[in-house]
């Protein structure tokens, strides 16, 4: 347990923190899994709508330092070459 008032204070900011992490990286995976959905039944304008949310929410979890810049910019190329391959 921390014994200053201020390691008190950064125990609570880091579990705000962290429980907004999740949140938004729970929802970048639903997107994935609703995005790879589409591509496997050959839904290719539903995948482009869902891939435009999704390149976004990438962009806005990387600049805030929820994954790291490479590791979106990866999943980015990956999503536009499965997009590409179905149409």
């Amino acid at each position: 347990m921390p014994i200053q008032r201020a390691a008190f204070k950064s125990v609570r900011k880091d579990k705000k923190r962290h429980l907004r992490n999740l949140r938004i990286i729970s929802e970048l995976k639903n997107l994935e899994k609703r995005f790879s959905s589409f591509i496997n039944s050959k839904n290719q304008k539903e995948a482009k709508d869902t891939l435009q949310a999704l390149i976004s929410k990438i962009g806005k979890a990387a600049s805030k330092g929820i994954t790291h810049k490479n590791t979106a910019s990866r999943k980015i190329s990956r999503l536009m070459k499965a997009l590409k391959k179905l149409g």
